[in-house]
């Protein structure tokens, strides 16, 4: 039986312009495509592995913490606070000119241990020169004038030391000392008066007061000669106390800071003369 099925008719390549192509092998295109992904894979892979081997090329082993301790024993780890790094801080305080050692610091033993209210100096602006070869007194009967206060004396008054003319006998027996070697130390001065005690500084007022045989008495009632800035003058500054000179105020005798200033220099500028009793 003949078949009479319609059949979609047949579309001739001049009908619509497409030309099939002959000079390529069915399916390349695929093949083409399957190789390109497999290169650009390959090529992911290779990068990402040079980027890791430069990474792992860059790290350099941490150096070890000096002093840390090594295991101590199998299996078991010790650990340390790090301390590389660590400063210590010097503490020293800056040199002061005419700074002893010794008073450089803190308060003596004897002097924490008796409660002494004085505290050293913070420092000063530009401290005397000292004397190279501190004269050495000689032992007398000495007076001590005021140079901006001529008329005055250090004189001895309810145990302390003022600025005071020295009109009467008694008067002038209070202002005589005798200048002996430093309690403390040689080359600078002690003033023992006249009933057998020393001129000393406490609260940092001089005063006279009987030898308690203690090493903080013997620094208090020391003084050291400076250069003044006046001729035939000294000024004294205190063996325990550097920066520190005697100086008056309101005619009072005290330790008092070094200033640069004239009126600090004339009331802390003294003449040692003959004793006046």
């Amino acid at each position: 039986m003949p078949d009479d099925t319609p059949r979609p008719p047949h579309r001739q390549p001049w009908e619509h312009g497409w030309h099939p192509d002959a000079s390529r092998t069915p399916g390349t295109r695929r093949l083409w495509l399957a190789g390109a992904l497999a290169l650009a894979t390959i090529a992911a892979g290779a990068t990402a592995i040079a980027v890791n081997d430069g990474a792992a090329s860059g790290k350099t082993a941490s150096p070890a913490t000096p002093g840390a301790p090594s295991d101590s024993g199998p299996g078991l780890l010790s650990f340390a606070s790090p301390s590389a790094g660590a400063t210590v801080p010097s503490g020293a305080a800056p040199h002061r000119p005419g700074a002893t050692p010794s008073a450089a610091g803190a308060p003596s033993a004897a002097r924490r241990a008796s409660g002494h209210p004085d505290r050293p100096a913070s420092g000063h602006a530009k401290s005397p020169e000292k004397k190279s070869g501190s004269p050495e007194p000689s032992s007398g009967r000495r007076s001590v004038r005021s140079l901006n206060h001529p008329d005055r004396y250090w004189h001895v008054s309810d145990g302390l030391v003022r600025l005071d003319p020295a009109g009467s006998a008694a008067e002038r027996r209070d202002a005589t000392f005798t200048v002996v070697k430093g309690l403390a130390k040689a080359g600078c001065y002690s003033f023992a008066t006249a009933d057998g005690g020393y001129l000393r500084h406490r609260n940092f007022l001089l005063r006279a007061e009987h030898d308690d045989g203690s090493r903080l008495f013997e620094q208090d009632a020391t003084f050291c000669p400076r250069t003044s800035a006046f001729a035939g003058a000294v000024m004294l500054e205190s063996v325990n106390y550097p920066g520190r000179y005697l100086r008056h105020q309101d005619f009072q005798l005290k330790l008092d800071p070094y200033q640069d200033t004239d009126l600090y220099r004339a009331d802390s500028a003294f003449l040692l003369v003959s004793g006046l009793a």
